[in-house]
């Protein structure tokens, strides 16, 4: 593995996507700042999974519905590195709640769930463009932002009402940052499907979540569930690669999305 100088800032990365993206990042030799709420016992693992790898690591605890926090964490990384090349906007919340019950989500639980899933990566973005635009105008080095959305705002589908509509609005935020952030930075947004992530499985019930699982496996087009780390060679794509990509959408679903027919056909 050849050593980069490149700096990536990973939220929500103790566990996961998060935690696949800081490792993959890793590999291709890019420090990384790991960054976690509550789950300091995987972030510390994860921390010495990417450490293992021969590039540096900072692990920063912040909550990404902060803004004060959000500045926390790109200063930190600045404070490390004195450059940021990369961020994953991955940390998120939800509340898992029928769909059709209305009574089910509150006004709270929308504030919390959009503040976090939306508000937390514009105040990240925010935070990281003033060192992302500097390297560009001093190195010709263009930064690159990618937005861990869902299948959820594409469909309106999801564990809760909230949590599409969050989604949505991020995969909105995303187009307006990829017109106003250029030409210094690039901002495009992975859109998983179903993952294999003891997150989901918390949230979604053992027996919930073996069935959905294996209706994965049996019905998508590509007849399999999404991994963490399939999700990532997405976030890959967009953040280290496709050097004339911005804001555009890839959705990672085993062809789930194929199954939703054009409105006029319905």
């Amino acid at each position: 593995m050849a050593k980069s100088n490149k700096v990536a800032i990973v939220t929500g990365s103790a566990t996961g996507l998060g935690a696949s993206c800081a490792l993959d990042l890793a590999e291709r030799g890019w420090n990384v700042a790991i960054n976690y709420t509550k789950s300091k016992k995987e972030a510390d693992e994860t921390y010495e999974a990417v450490k293992a790898k021969g590039v540096e690591a900072i692990l920063v605890q912040a909550d990404m519905g902060q803004d004060a926090d959000c500045r926390k964490l790109a200063d930190e990384t600045m404070k490390q590195w004195g450059r940021i090349d990369g961020l994953v906007n991955n940390a998120g919340t939800t509340k898992f709640q029928n769909q059709g019950d209305l009574d089910g989500v509150t006004p709270e639980d929308f504030d919390r769930i959009l503040r976090v899933n939306v508000t937390g990566p514009y105040m990240m973005s925010r935070a990281v463009f003033p060192m992302m635009k500097k390297q560009w105008e001093t190195q010709q080095d263009r930064g690159s932002i990618v937005n861990i959305s869902s299948i959820a705002g594409v469909m309106g589908v999801g564990s809760s009402i909230p949590y599409a509509c969050s989604k949505g609005a991020l995969n909105t935020l995303t187009l307006t940052l990829a017109r106003w952030l250029s030409p210094a930075v690039r901002v495009n947004t992975v859109c998983p499907g179903f993952i294999q992530t003891r997150w989901l499985l918390g949230g979604m019930g053992e027996e919930n979540y073996n069935k959905m699982k294996m209706g994965q496996e049996q019905n998508t087009p590509l007849r399999q569930a999404g991994t963490p780390e399939q999700m990532s060679e997405a976030v890959m794509f967009f953040l280290t690669s496709a050097s004339n990509i911005t804001g555009e959408f890839l959705i990672v679903d085993a062809g789930t999305h194929l199954a939703s027919l054009p409105m006029k056909a319905r």
